[in-house]
């Protein structure tokens, strides 16, 4: 873990206490161990979880500065991600972590327990139901999403759960770039604005990643989202 606590602080200026490094070591572990059975995610050794998963996370930080989410929703989690390691971070943020498949959430789940994380809900669902009910829908500061969909497809499902004036931020790959622009029609469309991208540099990955920031601007239409597959059917 001493190389972790080094590139957290060197990359993003984050000081890991020694709670929050057990927490990780205690996330580690039993990832691994339920990675035998239920195949949560490809990434399987300790030093590319600590890199791709935790420090990947971490880079969330670089949108935020000095001022962390009071309440962040984080669609698609997988098995936490970046969730639960912001959480670590920021325990009195609010946190709901959105996944369909039902082994991850269990996983989920269980991890919020064995860390004795408050303040955090688990809901097996998807995206375009939840953007949909009056309990979800604009009550969010941040919504967060790694790897879930291309971003013209994943603005439709991130910007009708975030307030106006909050934010939506999609962790992206090298086609970042392209995918902004692609995406900002549809953006317009939903009541949000591209605001800018911000690169990401994680010690031992060269492709390019990137932090997709849009800005909530006006209400979603109420047509928005669409019924469940259609975003991907049909792109704004």
């Amino acid at each position: 873990m001493e190389n972790l606590t080094r590139e957290a602080l060197s990359l993003f200026n984050i000081h890991l206490t020694t709670r929050q490094i057990t927490a990780l070591i205690t996330y580690e572990r039993e990832l691994m161990e339920w990675n035998q059975k239920f195949n949560l995610t490809a990434i399987r050794d300790v030093e590319s979880i600590r890199t791709k998963h935790f420090l990947d996370s971490f880079s969330c930080v670089l949108a935020w500065k000095a001022t962390p989410p009071l309440r962040l929703i984080d669609v698609g989690t997988g098995a936490g991600f970046p969730g639960i390691p912001l959480k670590i971070l920021y325990p009195a943020m609010q946190l709901t972590l959105v996944e369909s498949v039902g082994k991850k959430i269990l996983f989920c789940q269980h991890i919020v327990r064995e860390l004795g994380l408050e303040g955090v809900s688990v809901i097996q669902a998807r995206a375009e139901e939840l953007g949909q009910k009056h309990e979800h829908r604009e009550m969010y500061d941040w919504a967060v999403a790694r790897a879930v969909a291309n971003l013209n497809v994943l603005s439709e499902y991130l910007l009708p759960l975030v307030k106006i004036g909050g934010t939506i931020l999609a962790q992206k790959g090298e086609s970042g770039p392209a995918e902004a622009q692609s995406a900002e029609k549809g953006m317009k469309l939903l009541g949000g604005k591209l605001k800018k991208l911000i690169p990401v540099n994680l010690p031992g990955i060269a492709d390019d990643r990137f932090l997709v920031l849009a800005e909530k601007v006006a209400a979603t239409p109420p047509k928005y989202p669409r019924n469940a597959g259609v975003a991907a059917k049909s792109p704004l």
